[in-house]
């Protein structure tokens, strides 16, 4: 399969965005998503040095750039076009602005369960799209972070959610309830 070959529900890039592919060895699918993989999995690592406050924009930028800074020149940094999902470019910063403080308010004050909370999040982050591509990543693990620090065991999210998979086309489904406000297919999903 093709590097840039997608999925109907993955973000394609644009020609721009693609010709910033660091390792420009990469030629399929399989290859990037193994780069994609390590990268996160050093992202891990780094991230059990680096808790302080993960709801900030700099943590989030800092957090997408450690997972995919050795294979795009773009990671960490917000997108500058249009997507078939996400916010405009220009929205970015301010609509995640107020998300970050609806997460701080729901937690200080309980308004939700703490799994609802992080999925919430998830779930505003992913239709924000901040960046040009693994926005999806990211947000489970923004997600898992949230449930680490309120006491609870990351998210069971599945083996791939990057295929063509039925896990995958659960997952879509449950975000696409999610954003007619009915969070109980997302919560089922990662509770099951």
């Amino acid at each position: 399969m093709n590097i840039f070959e997608t999925d109907d529900n993955s973000t394609p890039l644009t020609e721009e965005e693609k010709q910033d592919l660091k390792a420009k060895w990469i030629t399929t699918r399989a290859e990037l998503n193994e780069m994609e993989t390590r990268g996160i999995v050093e992202a891990e690592l780094w991230l059990n040095k680096n808790k302080k406050d993960i709801l900030t924009e700099n943590f989030i930028k800092k957090l997408h750039q450690k997972m995919f800074g050795n294979i795009w020149k773009w990671a960490g940094t917000f997108r500058k076009s249009e997507k078939n999902i996400g916010v405009a470019p220009y929205q970015i910063q301010p609509k995640l602005k107020i998300l970050l403080e609806d997460v701080k308010f729901w937690l200080n004050n309980h308004t939700y369960p703490d799994l609802e909370i992080a999925l919430r999040f998830h779930h505003r982050l992913v239709q924000i799209h901040p960046f040009p591509n693994g926005n999806g990543r990211l947000s489970r693990i923004m997600a898992d972070l949230i449930m680490k620090q309120t006491g609870h065991n990351p998210i069971s999210w599945g083996n791939d959610l990057t295929g063509k998979t039925e896990l995958r086309k659960n997952y879509i489904s449950a975000l696409q309830q999610a954003d007619k406000g009915d969070y109980s297919y997302l919560i089922k999903f990662a509770t099951e």
